[in-house]
């Protein structure tokens, strides 16, 4: 069973994660920058590295013995 701080860490990681896919998706379909004075193709990208690293990490705390 999971100890109550990683589910906890777990579930931040989640909501994070889960928010900053839906933020940048959005930003991206309406063609606006992700990040203000960046490149919109490299801010999207970082965004969506962070997406992925948020949600791996997730992963990791809600599914360790």
């Amino acid at each position: 069973m999971e100890s109550v701080p990683a589910v906890f860490a777990g579930a931040v990681f989640a909501l994070f994660g889960g928010a900053l896919m839906v933020w940048t998706g959005v930003r991206v379909r309406r063609a606006e920058p992700v990040a203000v004075g960046v490149n919109r193709v490299a801010s999207a990208v970082l965004a969506g590295v962070a997406v992925i690293v948020s949600l791996g990490l997730a992963a990791y705390c809600l599914t360790r013995p």
